[in-house]
């Protein structure tokens, strides 16, 4: 079974930071490209963020460049987003998603596996 499970959500003040994890299981993890979603209510979800296989691409979104980094442990089947300088337009839940590809895509209905979610609120 496959199961992907997001941690680190968590309120934070503006300016704060944020460590959010992927765990995955179940699949051959180092053949799936792994890419950040968010969402907010009455929006569509959003690509935050993407790393490819063996790390050949990591993609960003624009808002996202220089306050998030991703990143890939093959060894540990996790994917880690690093968010700095969080603002309140950063609140969301954030998914992580899988796969079967060597090249990072923008579109939900390019990925074969999702998370839950875990929810990121930005608030003084």
């Amino acid at each position: 079974q496959v199961q992907l499970v997001e941690s680190g959500g968590d309120l934070v003040q503006p300016g704060g930071s944020l460590r959010l994890s992927c765990a995955v299981s179940g699949l051959a993890f180092d053949r799936y490209t792994i890419a950040w979603f968010r969402q907010v209510p009455g929006k569509e979800r959003e690509e935050v963020s993407c790393v490819s296989v063996s790390n050949k691409e990591t993609y960003y979104k624009n808002f996202n460049k220089g306050r998030f980094t991703i990143s890939r442990d093959d060894a540990k089947n996790t994917v880690t987003l690093r968010i700095g300088s969080l603002k309140p337009e950063d609140t969301a839940v954030y998914y992580c998603a899988a796969r079967d590809s060597e090249f990072c895509s923008a579109s939900v209905y390019s990925y074969d596996y999702w998370g839950r979610g875990t929810q990121v609120t930005v608030s003084s």
